[in-house]
């Protein structure tokens, strides 16, 4: 996946930017503050409509104005030898753009506009953000949605399911919860719209615990390799999946545990209480890793998940990785600047002497002001 341009206006503090990025590097340089992140964010919002930092839509546009305009032209990989892909137009909105509804909505080619969630493996991108160091010492829904944000740009089908098995978890939390506080239904029906949802959430929670699994078996191996670069093999890191049931025991393990949900008035079990184990020579990293193997760990999940999906979709993933090679030595540094190459990388930075001798384009933004510097190639 490439992009091949990208135009932003009202977006955050970027009253109006055009990007022409290089075929691989792009560098964003600047000092903090200026609107770097702000701009990798709009390309990330490419993949679905949702930042990777949260943010309602009023956070997203610039102060005063109604709505922000993303316009890209993108890419896709074909096969050596083959024709290349025609390239696609998408013109995204956020917020409330005159004769229309608030959100956030995409056309791709000049169609009807859609929900922008619509996008969802479109436009692959991994995003690396300072922000995602709470996966390894967080609580273990940043680690659950790590995988499934993956899952949902890899298939299509998992977006949906999800959403079910949410909305159908979220029925069963408030049949719950009426029931502790003495708001029962007749005994036989609440028992029986009970057994329904819970057989629901069994068949769409065993699908998309075999999703998670099958994509762990190709992330972890790469992320393990990719640690041992980063470390020098200063330690090995691992990675398990922390199930709450064996793949066919979801239904078992509901009927199991009823009567103690009924008490607890919530949902005890399930994948929404599951989670991805990171491991640094057996002893778990969320308690032991220092900051700067927490930053290596971070990484080798990333670079993994790009690798993961180049393998299943046959087309790598765009790469945006914000501030990515601060506190790593000159060795880390050089390792992740080899993992950029042949693939289009957009990188953030405050300083631009590290790009000096790769090949690429280099961008400075000021004040969400943004002017290409130089390009190398």
């Amino acid at each position: 996946m490439r992009l091949l341009s990208l135009e932003v206006q009202n977006y955050r503090n970027i009253c109006a930017a055009r990007l022409e990025p290089g075929r691989e590097l792009t560098v964003i340089c600047g000092n903090n503050g200026q609107g770097k992140t702000n701009l990798l964010e709009a390309i990330w919002l490419l993949t679905g409509g949702k930042s990777f930092r949260g943010g309602k839509d009023a956070e997203l546009v610039r102060r005063g104005e109604a709505f922000a305009v993303l316009e890209a032209d993108t890419q896709r990989d074909r096969p050596e030898g083959c024709e290349p892909a025609e390239p696609a137009h998408i013109r995204m909105t956020v917020g409330t753009p005159e004769a229309a509804k608030p959100g956030r909505y995409a056309a791709v080619n000049g169609a009807a506009p859609k929900r922008a969630a619509a996008l969802a493996g479109s436009f692959p991108a991994v995003v690396f953000d300072p922000g995602h160091l709470s996966l390894v010492k967080g609580a273990p829904e940043g680690r659950r949605k790590f995988l499934d944000a993956a899952l949902c740009q890899l298939y299509p089908g998992y977006l949906a399911s999800y959403r079910r098995y949410v909305r159908v978890l979220q029925q069963k939390n408030a049949l719950l919860r009426h029931s502790a506080n003495g708001q029962e239904r007749p005994y036989a029906e609440k028992r029986t719209l009970l057994e329904v949802l819970n057989t629901e959430l069994a068949a769409r929670g065993e699908a998309l615990q075999q999703r998670r699994r099958e994509y762990l078996e190709l992330l972890a191996p790469r992320a393990c390799a990719n640690y041992a670069e980063l470390s020098h093999g200063a330690e090995r890191m691992s990675i398990r999946y922390a199930a709450q049931f064996a793949p066919g025991g979801l239904a078992a393990l509901l009927r199991q545990r009823q009567e103690e949900e009924l008490r607890a008035g919530q949902s005890l079990c399930g994948i929404h209480r599951e989670d991805l184990e990171l491991l640094l020579d057996d002893q778990p990293a969320r308690v032991y890793a220092s900051q700067g193997q927490q930053r290596s760990v971070v990484l080798s999940l990333k670079m993994a998940e790009a690798a993961a999906a180049a393998q299943i979709t046959g087309e790598h993933p765009v790469l945006l990785l914000d501030d990515v090679l601060s506190e790593l030595d000159e060795g880390r540094k050089q390792y992740l600047l080899t993992c950029m190459k042949e693939k289009q990388t957009f990188v953030t930075s405050c300083d631009d002497t590290d790009f000096l001798k790769t090949d690429g384009e280099v961008y400075r933004m000021d004040g969400g002001v943004l002017n290409r510097v130089w390009q190398h190639g």
